[in-house]
C-alpha cells in the first residue's frame, strides 16, 4: 500500500480512470494523461502500479521509461520503493538477466536504449533484450508500457523498443500532450492542482517593465527586476517566519559563451558570483552546483541554465524566470514554467507575492513546446511493396555541388532591380524612405517589440494571451550587444535565399547603410540605423527576398548545372502516416500492399493529393501509383534553379505506372476556389520548368496537378498560375 503521502482527490481520480481502461478490453492501446508540472504524476503512476497488482489477477509486467536527462529512472525507481516497498522495483539489466516477471516493474533510461556511445546497449545487449521481451510473451506475460514524457524520446530506435513490448496498453504522461481520436485520454485540471495548493496561483509575466522607458540592455533591464523580486519575495517570507530562500532561474536559449559571460559580469557587478556562492551554473558542458541548490533555504540565488534541467529536477524553491534572447526572435516554450510553478511547502500562503511565480522575458511568441509525433492526430504503419513495383526504376538528380548561384554583383543586381520596381525607388533618398515606409518598412531608431504583460492563472491562458495583454517596448540599439541579433536576422534570410550569410549582409549594407560605395544605395542609415532597420524588418525582407528567388529566370545559364544522378527504386519499405475513418477500405491500384483510405484523410494529405489518388483508384488504366516522400535519399528528386540561379531538390509527389507501360510522374498543387489560388509555393513556375526539362530528358509524361471544385486540372506545356488558362485541362483528357 502507497503511504507517507497527502492524497488528492484529483490523482485519485486519475488512478481509478487509469484502472478501468488497462483493466477493460475494449480500451485503445494508447492511455494519454495530461498532467501539468506539480501534479504529482510519479505519485499518480506509482498509486495506479500498486493498485493495478494489488486488485487483478491479470499476469503484468510493468516497464517504465523515462527521459534519460537527469537520471529520472532512479529517481523514480527510488520513490517508488520509498511509498511502495513491497513492490518488485528494477532496473533494466537485472530484468535482461533474470527476464521480465509478471508483478515487477523494470525503469528504463531511454538513452540506454536509444543512443550511441558509451551508455547505449550494444548490439548484443540489444538482441538479449529483445530475446528476452520475447520468452516473456511466451510465458503468457502481458506488458504496460508506462512512458514519461515521451515527447523527448520521439525516435525510430524509441519505437522499435516500445513496439517490442507488444504491450496491452501504453500510458503516456506529459504536460503538453493533445486529445486525438485514436487514444484514451484524461486531462488534470491545472485549477484542481492550484486548489489543492501544489502550484501557484498565477503567473505574472514581466511585473514592472515600463513601456515608457528605453531598454539600454536587455539583461540589465531584466536581471535587475528580478533581483528586486528576488529581495521582496525573501522579505514576505521572513515576515511569515518561513524559512525559504527563492532561486531565481536564467535560461540561456542556446547557451553562447558570450551571453553567460555578459550575464557572469552583471550578476558580479551585483554582488552574486560562484565565489561566494550565489550563483550556481548548470549546462551540458559546464555544472558548478551547491549542495544545497535544491532544499528549499538552499544558498544559491541564481542559476544559469540551458535546457538540461527541463525534466528530472525539482527545486520548488525557485520562484522567478528570466529568459534571455540570444537571438533576437526566439519563442518562449510554456513547458519551462514548471520549474517555477511549485509551492515550495505544498500550500499557499495566502498573500501574493508568495503565491505567484514571476517571468522576465523580451520573447514575444510563448508556445505550447515540443509535442511527439504521437500527440498529432495521425500514427504511423509500415507498408511492404508490391512485386509488380520492385523492379521500377528511374533516374534522380541530386545537386552539383561544384556550383553554387550567381556570384555576389549578380545576386546584388536582381535584388535592387526587385527592390527599385517593388518599392518605386529612385535616386532621391528622403522619397525612397517614404515608398519603403509605405510599403510596410519601419525606420526606428530604436528595436521595437510587442511583449506580454499581465497576470495569467494557467498556462493555458498565457499560451493564449491576447493583444490586450501586450505593451510596445523600444531597445536602444546597440552595435556590440545586438550584433548576434543582426547575424540571426541575416541568418533567417539566408533559410529562405540558401545565399551564404555574408552576402545577404553586403548586399543589405549596399542598399541601405552608408558606404563608399553609392552605386545601389536607396538609404544612407548610420550603423546604429542599419542594425535596427534589419532587425525590425527581418519579416518584411524575407518575404521580399524570397520574391526575389521565386520570379522565373535563369535560364540563359542553366546550362552551366549539370545535376549529378542515380537510379531510384521504390523502397521495399515504406512508413507511412494514417488516421481512422470510420469506413476502413483498401486501395487496391497503390504501389504498396495493404494501403488504405487511411492514408489519404484529411490529416497525412493535401486536398489535391486525395482528390488525386482516389481518381487513380477508379482509373482503369492504373497498374499501380506511388506516394513519393518529401525529402530524403531514398526518394524521387528533381533538381531546380531559383531566379539567382541556387540549387534546389523538388520531390514529385507521384509516380502513376499504367497497365500499358508508361509512366507519369505528377506532382499537385493548391488549386482554384472562388477565383483565388490555393497555392503556397512561391517557387512552382521555376520547379515547373525544371520538372519539363527531366520529363522530356528522359521520356516521361508528367504534370502539374490542381483542383477547381472538386475537379482535377493538369498542365504540363508552358507555365501560367491562372487556372482559368486552356493550358490547365482536364486530367480525364490526359491521363
Amino acid at each position: 500500500m502507497v503511504s507517507k503521502i497527502k492524497d488528492y482527490e484529483f490523482q485519485a481520480q486519475c488512478v481509478e480512470y487509469l484502472i478501468d481502461k488497462t483493466v477493460e478490453t475494449t480500451s485503445k492501446q494508447v492511455i494519454t494523461v495530461k498532467a501539468p508540472t506539480g501534479a504529482g504524476k510519479t505519485v499518480i503512476l506509482i498509486k495506479y502500479v500498486d493498485e493495478f497488482l494489488k486488485n487483478t489477477a491479470r499476469n503484468t509486467a510493468f516497464v517504465w521509461l523515462c527521459p534519460g536527462k537527469g537520471n529520472l529512472e532512479e529517481q523514480s525507481k527510488e520513490r517508488m520503493e520509498e511509498l511502495a516497498t513491497h513492490l518488485d522495483t528494477r532496473n533494466l539489466m537485472y530484468s535482461m538477466m533474470s527476464g521480465f516477471e509478471a508483478g515487477s516493474v523494470t525503469f528504463i533510461n531511454w538513452e540506454l536504449v536509444t543512443k550511441k556511445g558509451n551508455t547505449a546497449l550494444k548490439d548484443s545487449e540489444r538482441s538479449n533484450l529483445f530475446e528476452k521481451i520475447s520468452e516473456a510473451h511466451k510465458d503468457g506475460t502481458e506488458f504496460v508500457v508506462i512512458i514519461d514524457e515521451e515527447h523527448l524520446n520521439n525516435t525510430k530506435k524509441a519505437d522499435d523498443v516500445i513496439s517490442a513490448f507488444a504491450a496491452k496498453n501504453i500510458i503516456r504522461v506529459s504536460a503538453t500532450a493533445n486529445k486525438v481520436p485514436h487514444q484514451e485520454y484524461y486531462e488534470i485540471s491545472e485549477d484542481d492542482v492550484i486548489a489543492a495548493g501544489l502550484i501557484t496561483r498565477a503567473i505574472y509575466v514581466n511585473e514592472g517593465v515600463d513601456e515608457r522607458k528605453e531598454i539600454v540592455d536587455d539583461y540589465d533591464y531584466l536581471l535587475d527586476l528580478a533581483d528586486a523580486k528576488r529581495k521582496e519575495i525573501a522579505a514576505a517570507y521572513d515576515k511569515l517566519e518561513v524559512n525559504v530562500r527563492p532561486l531565481v532561474l536564467i535560461q540561456f536559449p542556446m547557451g553562447q559563451p558570450e551571453t553567460i559571460k555578459a550575464v557572469e559580469e552583471k550578476l558580479a557587478s551585483m554582488g552574486y558570483t560562484y565565489d561566494n556562492g550565489m550563483v550556481n551554473i548548470w549546462m551540458s558542458d559546464e555544472k558548478i552546483v551547491s549542495d544545497d541548490l535544491t532544499n528549499i533555504d538552499g544558498s544559491p540565488a541564481f542559476l544559469l541554465m540551458k535546457q538540461a534541467i527541463s525534466t528530472g529536477w525539482d527545486c520548488p524553491r525557485a520562484k522567478i524566470l528570466v529568459k534571455l534572447r540570444e537571438g533576437g526572435s526566439e519563442d518562449f516554450q510554456i513547458q519551462t514554467i514548471g520549474r517555477i510553478r511549485r509551492m515550495p511547502e505544498g500550500k499557499h500562503y495566502g498573500t501574493n507575492i508568495l503565491d505567484y511565480c514571476y517571468i522576465y522575458t523580451l520573447d514575444t511568441q510563448y508556445k505550447m513546446g515540443l509535442l511527439s509525433s504521437l500527440d498529432k492526430a495521425y500514427q504511423v504503419r509500415r507498408l511492404f511493396l508490391r512485386d509488380e513495383a520492385k523492379s521500377f526504376t528511374l533516374t534522380k538528380e541530386m545537386r552539383d555541388l561544384d556550383f553554387d548561384g550567381l556570384g555576389e554583383r549578380e545576386t546584388l543586381e536582381k535584388v535592387y532591380d526587385y527592390f527599385k520596381k517593388t518599392y518605386n525607388l529612385g535616386s532621391d533618398k528622403k522619397v525612397n524612405q517614404e515608398n519603403l515606409e509605405a510599403g510596410g518598412y519601419n525606420f526606428s531608431h530604436e528595436i521595437d517589440n510587442k511583449i506580454l504583460q499581465g497576470i495569467f492563472k494557467t498556462t493555458e491562458d498565457l499560451a493564449h494571451g491576447g493583444s490586450d495583454n501586450q505593451i510596445k517596448i523600444k531597445t536602444a540599439v546597440n552595435t556590440h550587444t545586438h550584433g548576434i541579433y543582426l547575424l540571426h536576422s541575416v541568418d533567417e534570410i539566408k533559410k529562405v535565399t540558401g545565399m551564404q550569410s555574408q552576402k545577404v549582409k553586403n548586399i543589405l549594407r549596399r542598399m541601405f547603410s552608408k558606404s563608399k560605395k553609392r552605386k545601389y544605395n536607396f538609404i544612407l542609415l548610420e550603423n546604429s540605423d542599419f542594425y535596427a532597420f534589419v532587425i525590425n524588418n527581418v519579416k518584411k525582407l524575407k518575404m521580399d527576398f524570397k520574391n526575389v528567388t521565386s520570379q522565373m529566370g535563369g535560364k540563359q545559364m542553366s546550362f552551366m548545372i549539370h545535376p549529378k544522378i542515380s537510379d531510384f527504386h521504390i523502397p521495399e519499405m515504406e512508413i507511412y502516416k494514417y488516421s481512422e475513418v470510420k469506413n476502413r477500405q483498401l486501395l487496391r491500384m497503390n504501389a504498396y500492399r495493404e494501403y488504405t483510405n487511411e492514408f489519404i484523410t484529411d490529416k497525412t494529405r493535401s486536398h489535391p493529393e486525395r482528390l488525386f489518388e482516389r481518381y487513380c483508384e477508379h482509373n482503369d488504366s492504373v497498374e499501380w501509383v506511388y506516394k513519393n516522400g518529401d525529402t530524403g535519399q531514398q526518394y524521387l528528386s528533381i533538381v531546380y534553379t531559383d531566379n539567382l540561379l541556387k540549387q534546389w531538390l523538388f520531390y514529385p509527389d507521384y509516380i502513376v505506372h499504367l497497365k500499358d507501360g508508361t509512366d507519369w510522374i505528377i506532382e499537385t498543387k493548391g488549386g482554384e476556389a472562388s477565383g483565388h489560388s490555393k497555392n503556397i509555393d512561391m517557387q512552382m513556375g521555376n520547379k515547373f520548368n525544371a520538372f519539363k526539362q527531366y520529363a522530356e530528358k528522359y521520356n516521361l509524361h508528367w504534370g502539374f496537378v490542381r483542383d477547381i471544385d472538386d475537379e482535377l486540372y493538369i498542365n504540363n506545356t508552358e507555365f501560367v498560375d491562372d487556372m482559368s488558362d486552356d493550358r490547365w485541362k482536364p486530367l480525364s483528357e490526359e491521363l
